[in-house]
């Protein structure tokens, strides 16, 4: 690690105050310090570290795996433009980079970083729905890890909204639009929100022992 340009801290939020402390003296001036430690301040990295040493909190997501991420980025107080010029190249090798003020962060997180969770958790029980209507584990997956897979890759190929996508498909007074009013009945919106204040308000809770 000495003379690393960049350093990637990537360990469970309770242990980087420790870590933080037992690398400071091998960092040269100049580093680069990455975190991707969810809920971990950028005030706390820079308390720990050398005031020659740069911070920038990140947030990707696993799609990463695939070269599909989504990537927040977040500039500390002593990181220059070239910083986060070098950590927008790193994550942009694996997918999308977003650069937000860090206040911004873990809400991000409950929508980028957990987000893959919520569209598996939703081809789950898609999946299930498609069970019950007759078809085969086997079958409901092609119907279901297709039609998501396919509507995804659309979206990202069309220069149109996913609610003109949607509305593209949804004929007045046909079957989708039943279907998407009883979505609509269903508070979908309503039930995200606090889906999702819930993931904000867990990373708060989880942050707080490592300030």
């Amino acid at each position: 690690m000495t003379g690393a340009r960049i350093v990637v801290v990537a360990v469970k939020p309770a242990m980087v105050p420790d870590l933080l402390r037992e690398i400071a003296s091998s960092l040269a001036p100049g580093t680069l310090v990455l975190s991707v430690a969810a809920g971990v301040t950028i005030a706390t990295f820079e308390a720990l570290l050398p005031a020659s040493v740069a911070v920038i909190r990140s947030m990707p997501n696993t799609p990463a795996l695939v070269g599909k991420a989504v990537t927040g980025l977040s500039a500390g107080t002593r990181s220059t433009e070239a910083d986060l010029d070098l950590a927008r190249a790193l994550f942009g090798t694996v997918g999308s980079v977003l650069v937000v003020p860090e206040e911004k962060l873990d809400a991000l997180s409950t929508i980028s970083g957990s987000g893959p969770a919520y569209v598996f958790y939703l081809i789950e029980e898609f999946t299930r729905t498609a069970i019950d209507k007759g078809f085969t584990p086997e079958e409901a997956a092609v119907l279901v890890n297709g039609t998501f897979l396919g509507a995804s890759t659309l979206l990202a190929a069309s220069p149109l909204s996913p609610g003109e996508l949607r509305r593209q498909v949804t004929s007045p007074h046909g079957t989708t639009e039943r279907a998407v009013w009883e979505l609509e009945k269903g508070g979908l919106k309503d039930l995200f929100d606090r889906a999702t204040d819930a993931a904000l308000a867990r990373a708060r809770e989880l942050a707080a022992p490592a300030e």
